[in-house]
């Protein structure tokens, strides 16, 4: 297709001087009119302004690095795609080499946020490197490490089957030891137990990490890894017994190979097995690990960054949302005036500013958990593992809650624009497509609010005191003190972090203690306990969901009361962490009025602040979008422009698209033109 190598060029438009002068002057008097510095808010999300320069330095690279293009990207068909990016994982393991960033845990990230694009080698730095980091024996490490970071290898993590993708101890694949040739035989016995999903294994990778049933001395030990040659490193063949290939077209990641692999009683050696923490002797011997889940790490990792990928894309689209509210006008308030910015309909905002509030909630609660993560990961590769229950119920239900956010998020913001907003010139359905498979990759949301429902069910059933328990349960301690009804007696006390909190910790309570409840009851009727959990889980799910609420607003309160920032802008972030909080309750209004806790009339009343906080942050909403700092390069949005001139480039777009290369499209003489008659010329 010609479209794959052509870059296109802007052309001169019949387009009004005034009207493109129109369009940039709407988004100037948001900026101009602003009280908020755009900059240290940029550094507030960033994480320090030394943060905030080592991305943008990585951008500008990524930006002026034609390979990185993204000018056509919507017109590419799904092989394209993937060519495309395959040209430029070349072209970034070029850079990273360049640029001696391969170590270093932040430059790199940058960098490859900033060429968004779905890179085939990409987990092979997101997940089958961090595992061998976690997981391989230190004479292991020397072997395998070096040549996957020089990129001499390239990686997948093989462990999502066709038949079983959250639920771990079930997947099928075996590896059997084998004591007599000192092997494993690595083996797929069924069609459900092929590998189905891993990315970069379909046409990449040259070797994969592969999670299977470790069988040895006849006794099934469950779920290990085993690092598995997939191909050729000279011709790129699949190996003797391995038969991988590509899954087909997905809903989105286009140039992602997604792919399936069948092992035919592949050989590896006894070696092979990842065995920092497990090993199988010589003779067959299994040695266990200390923690049975502690294989688990590299999954939790990614649950952890998935915290930040949320508010990465949900800024992205309410970036674009907002930007294109305040330029687009829409039927007139009064009767011969200037149509009205969308944005100003209270209706709009009310769908808008929350997602604005949302974000940066998720970036302060992604800091938290990117925090937990490392401290938790240090404490564990010293051997304590006692902080490992905590961080996995943490990282499954803020994984769950922040994707689900994110996700309905930006399916708001795409409906906010409008008709324009299912255009991929929009940039939103892109957005949508690359962040909603978060919600079941990497465990189903549903099924890790259900794990982080088991560790608050234990902790309930426990009944131990405040000082007993980790900070982020102690409201479930049988001494927490149980308040019957909200504080807030006047509007304004709404706004108190303590009351909101409170009334936050009463509706976790209340769930959970509804949850546990009603399970009990069930057992005491003749029910066994695994029947009875699945007879409450849709009450536990709505508790889990609860208890990262209150989770997200704490970490959210914490940054506004601890953060240094000038008053104006301490001003507008109290503002968005108190819109978060009412928005939160008005919309989970049942939950806070049960046993009366919150009144008719408190809820009446957190409605009228969510309006005045709405009129606050109207004021400032450029500004807030601003300071995320997404440039168009990345943003790949008509729409999201940060000069405003959204009409004129709108329709440059549509005359860039493949489809209009001529006046007459082909498909004329090939069918249309068997219907049409000349005849009908005279009409």
């Amino acid at each position: 297709s010609k479209c794959f190598n052509v870059r296109y060029t802007l052309l001169t438009l019949p387009t009004s001087s005034d009207l493109k002068r129109a369009m940039a002057k709407e988004l100037k008097i948001e900026r101009d009119r602003s009280n908020v510095d755009v900059q240290e808010l940029t550094h507030i999300w960033d994480g320090g302004e030394l943060v905030t320069k080592t991305r943008r330095e990585m951008e500008d690279i990524v930006f002026s690095d034609p390979t990185f293009s993204n000018d056509d990207k919507y017109f590419l068909s799904t092989e394209e795609a993937f060519v495309r990016g395959m040209e430029k994982s070349v072209r970034y393991v070029e850079w990273s080499k360049k640029l001696n960033i391969m170590d270093d845990s932040q430059r790199r990230p940058y960098f490859k946020r900033a060429i968004n694009t779905e890179l085939p080698i990409g987990l092979s730095e997101g997940m089958f490197i961090p595992t061998l980091e976690g997981q391989a024996s230190d004479e292991q490490l020397k072997k395998w490490l070096g040549p996957a970071k020089r990129h001499e290898i390239i990686g997948a993590y093989a462990q999502t089957e066709m038949g079983h993708g959250t639920f771990i101890r079930g997947l099928e694949t075996t590896a059997t030891y084998d004591p007599t040739t000192r092997e494993f035989v690595l083996n797929s016995p069924t069609l459900t137990s092929l590998k189905w999903w891993p990315g970069s294994l379909g046409h990449t990778a040259t070797h994969a990490v592969v999670v299977a049933r470790l069988i040895t001395k006849g006794t099934d030990y469950g779920i290990h890894q085993f690092f598995v040659p997939l191909r050729s490193l000279k011709d790129h063949r699949p190996l003797p017994g391995i038969k991988a290939g590509d899954i087909g077209t997905k809903f989105g990641y286009f140039g992602a190979d997604n792919g399936f692999l069948r092992l035919d009683h592949v050989r590896i050696p006894r070696e092979n097995m990842l065995m920092r923490y497990a090993k199988v002797d010589v003779d067959g011997t299994y040695n266990k690990p200390a923690h049975e889940k502690i294989s688990y790490s590299t999954m939790i990792m990614v649950r952890a960054y998935l915290v930040l990928f949320s508010a990465d894309y949900l800024s992205r689209a309410v970036t674009i949302a907002t930007r294109y509210s305040v330029v687009r006008r829409q039927t007139p308030n009064k009767p011969d005036g200037l149509e009205t910015q969308i944005l100003d309909y209270v209706t709009h905002q009310y769908k808008l500013l929350p997602e604005i509030a949302n974000s940066y909630a998720l970036k302060m609660a992604s800091r938290f958990m990117m925090e937990l993560y490392v401290q938790s990961k240090g404490q564990i590769n010293e051997g304590d593992l006692s902080s490992l229950p905590v961080l996995h119920a943490t990282s499954s239900g803020l994984k769950a809650f922040s994707t689900e956010m994110a996700c309905r998020g930006i399916e708001v913001c795409r409906l906010a624009c409008g008709g324009m907003g299912y255009s991929l010139a929009s940039g939103l359905p892109y957005i949508y497509v690359t962040a909603v498979p978060s919600q079941t990759y990497e465990g189903d949301n549903t099924v890790l609010y259900l794990q982080t429902a088991r560790y608050l069910h234990k902790v309930y059933s426990q009944r131990q005191a405040q000082s007993e328990l980790p900070a982020d349960v102690a409201y479930l301690a049988s001494d927490y003190p149980r308040h019957r009804t909200c504080a807030a007696r006047s509007p304004y006390q709404l706004f108190d972090a303590h009351i909101q909190l409170e009334a936050y910790r009463q509706r976790a309570v209340r769930t959970v203690s509804k949850a546990y409840y009603i399970m009990g009851l069930a057992v005491t009727k003749g029910m066994d306990q695994s029947d009875a959990w699945n007879a409450t889980s849709v009450e536990w799910v709505r508790a889990a969901k609860a208890h990262c609420h209150l989770s997200v607003l704490q970490m959210f309160i914490k940054a506004v009361q601890t953060l240094n920032m000038s008053p104006n802008n301490q001003h507008i972030f109290k503002a968005l962490c108190d819109l978060f909080a009412l928005h939160g309750i008005v919309e989970n209004g049942r939950e806070f009025r049960q046993d009366g806790y919150m009144s008719s009339e408190q809820l009446d009343m957190t409605q009228t602040q969510i309006y005045d906080l709405l009129t606050i942050i109207r004021k400032e909403a450029v500004p807030l979008v601003d300071a995320f700092d997404h440039r168009d390069e990345l943003l790949c949005s008509v729409l999201g422009r940060y000069d405003g001139d959204v009409y004129n480039h709108l329709y440059q777009w549509a005359l860039k698209c493949p489809r209009n290369k001529s006046e007459v499209h082909p498909s004329y003489d090939l069918h249309l033109k068997k219907l049409l008659k000349p005849t009908a010329a005279k009409l």
